[in-house]
């Protein structure tokens, strides 16, 4: 009797412990996350990032002069310390952009699949985290200057070495140029995961096409024969051709998937921005018909006025964003067809082979931006016939060193509003439009990001030799394509 109480005592003890067991598992969380999964929330990451008006995540909307804050005017006067905004973005490009894509190509690639769907566009899902992949880093580059990239991304390596801009630059165009002759245009890739372009590899191939465009023309004064092989390549590769092509990041109208300035705006419930005066003054001056677009009249006035550059600036006196700005469900743009023809204007003005002129490049740029953003044909023709706006006149007119760079980079400007980080890449390269001063400002112009603190701190010795390198740590470093 007494081995048979044993015995059922052993059972109970052995099924009580595997009950327990079975209470420390996670019934609800996958064991591992589809690759799938982690590409899009690393797209919805990256973008976020590149639309955010928040000051402690992205000032380059305030360093390209299109808003001024109304009360706490710190970044507006070039303060990237208070908030420490270079590491946030450093932090996010890095940790929850390019870590996450690394391991999205790393389940993909390793994942047997058994649909036969599944299997035909695994290659092309792999090219799309590619081209995403060299999209940020370009952006670290633009932002910071030389940074990590060899030793990236290496969980094992937490001191990583900063590698040569420009190098990796290059080499990030020779890795663009595989991913567009591997993309298979006849298959799918992501499907619904991609919110950009719903895994349509064709204009997948388009966005990379013209990525190589865009960074091409950034080295036209660093290395212009390298540039020039670069931008026509890419033109033959097939760049995009109309809006249809544009790269839209789609948001939602309920929280936490709407478009971020309307977080920033709207849902927050504060009034810190308005229109800056530099982009409102010019606008006023040109009789553009995007202000109606942009912003809003000051009420009770007829106007459109621009909160002045470093200064606190009455919330209520001063031209605020338009509806379409602020909705929830705004597109994220993180390309567009009137940017290309824009720096096809660039490319045409350096004498590149891209076919056209500058000014045919420029007037459908100009007629583009006007339309996109719900302006008329009519509207568009008008605006150019202006002798302060036509080409051949304002090209005339100009007093600057090279006049295409003043009347090219002031409608590009304007056509990149919304868009600060690539207004303030367009500014930094073309040196045009010729911004404010701010009232109180704590540097000069800021070419570039300071590094993040922390890498001062735990990466020191790196962190040093990359800060010689580029000429210093500081604000007004400018980057090694930032010749003029």
């Amino acid at each position: 009797m007494k081995k048979i109480l044993i015995l059922i005592t052993a059972v109970i003890i052995a099924s009580c412990s595997d009950n327990l067991e079975s209470l420390n598992e996670n019934i609800k969380d996958p064991s591992s996350v589809p690759g799938e999964t982690l590409f899009t929330g690393a797209q919805k990451n990256l973008v976020d990032q590149i639309v955010d008006l928040n000051v402690n995540n992205n000032n380059t909307k305030l360093f390209a002069q299109y808003l001024q804050e109304t009360t706490y005017t710190d970044e507006s006067n070039y303060d990237q310390t208070s908030r420490t905004i270079p590491a946030t973005h450093w932090s996010i490009l890095y940790k929850d952009v390019l870590k996450d894509l690394d391991e999205a190509a790393k389940i993909i690639e390793d994942t047997e699949y058994s649909l036969p769907s599944d299997i035909e566009v695994k290659a092309n899902k792999l090219q799309v985290i590619e081209i995403l992949t060299v999209y940020t880093y370009s952006i670290l580059i633009e932002t910071f200057g030389n940074v990590p990239y060899t030793e990236a991304l290496d969980i094992n390596n937490l001191l990583p070495a900063y590698d040569d801009g420009e190098t990796v630059y290059k080499a990030l165009i020779g890795r663009l140029t595989v991913a567009i002759d591997a993309l298979d245009t006849s298959k799918g890739s992501f499907g619904a995961a991609d919110n950009i372009y719903g895994g349509d590899a064709s204009l997948w191939k388009k966005f990379a096409a013209s990525l190589k465009l865009r960074m091409g023309i950034l080295l036209s004064d660093v290395d212009n024969a390298f540039a020039r092989t670069t931008v026509e390549a890419a033109v033959t590769s097939g760049v995009f051709t109309s809006r249809a092509d544009n790269a839209n990041f789609t948001y939602l109208a309920a929280s936490p998937n709407t478009n971020p300035i309307h977080d920033n705006l709207v849902l927050s419930g504060r009034h810190d921005f308005v229109a800056a005066v530099t982009i409102v003054d010019m606008m006023n001056t040109l009789n553009d018909p995007r202000r109606p677009l942009y912003f809003l009249e000051v009420p009770g006035t007829g106007t459109y006025v621009g909160g002045g550059i470093g200064a606190t600036s009455n919330y209520s006196s001063h031209s605020h964003v338009s509806a379409q700005v602020e909705a929830a469900t705004t597109p994220g743009v993180i390309f567009d067809y009137a940017e290309v023809e824009f720096l096809l204007a660039e490319a045409a003005a350096r004498t590149f082979a891209v076919g056209g002129t500058a000014k045919s490049h420029y007037d459908i740029a100009v007629v583009e931006s006007i339309e996109s953003w719900g302006g008329s044909n009519a509207d568009a023709v008008t605006y150019l016939a202006q002798a302060t706006v036509d080409y051949d006149t304002a090209l005339a007119a100009s007093t600057a060193t090279t006049p295409w760079k003043e009347v090219i980079g002031n409608q590009k400007w304007i056509a990149l509003f919304n868009r600060g980080l690539e207004g303030w890449t367009s500014i930094r390269l073309l040196d045009f439009p010729i911004l404010a001063t701010p009232a109180e400002p704590v540097s000069g112009f800021p070419n570039r990001y300071t590094y993040p603190i922390i890498e001062q701190t735990l990466n020191g010795t790196n962190w040093q030799a990359a800060s010689a390198t580029i000429g210093g740590d500081l604000a007004e470093t400018k980057l090694f394509w930032d010749l003029n």
